[in-house]
Order: C-alpha cells, then structure tokens, then sequence
C-alpha cells in the first residue's frame, strides 16, 4: 500500500456563503416553520448539578440533602434537547410550579 506524497497534496482555503438571516431563509424566501410546529423535543430546567459516588448515591433516602453547583435563588436552566436556550427562576402560580424565563 502507498503512502501519497504531502507535497503533491492541493490545498485550497474552504469558501462558505454568509450565514445572516437571509441566508437561513434561502435569500429572499420566507421560513415556513409549519414544518417542524410539531416535532417534539425536551424540555429540561436544571436547578444546578452535583457529583457523587456511587456510594454516597445509594445512601440517598426520603429527606437527604444534595449539594448543588448553584446557590439558592439562582436563574435555572431552560434546556431544549440539552441545549441551554434560556435561563429563568421557579415561580409559584396557584399553588403551581411554573418557571418564569428571565434572559434568552
């Protein structure tokens, strides 16, 4: 099996059109977003996070307590499919949880 010659090899800078938004939409062309109106995905608030060992995860029981990278009255998470598309805080309406989005 041959190896190619490196020096042989042609090399060329990669061209990309503008990514603006009037590229995403094809130039002059509106977004039809009808398309994918009901494609499911998942929504996730993340409180904050916490390593453990195993050890310490089996031990959890009613009424443990879990250290968290946050401190108390942090923006939570909005996570799409485990992106972070959001943050925002927890709040009660009628006795409900709801979280109310702060900054996108």
């Amino acid at each position: 099996m041959s190896v190619p010659d490196p020096k042989a090899a042609s090399v060329a800078r990669a061209q990309f059109n503008d990514l603006g938004p009037s590229a995403a939409a094809g130039g002059n062309q509106e977004i039809n977003l009808n398309l994918i109106l009901d494609v499911a995905v998942t929504l996730a608030l993340e409180v904050g996070r916490g390593r453990m060992s195993v050890r310490e995860l089996l031990q959890l029981a009613p009424g443990s307590i879990v250290e968290l990278d946050r401190m108390a009255g942090e923006p939570l998470d909005v996570l799409v499919n485990g992106v972070r598309i959001a943050r925002g805080e927890v709040v009660v309406v009628n006795d409900n949880s709801a979280s109310g989005w702060s900054t996108w």
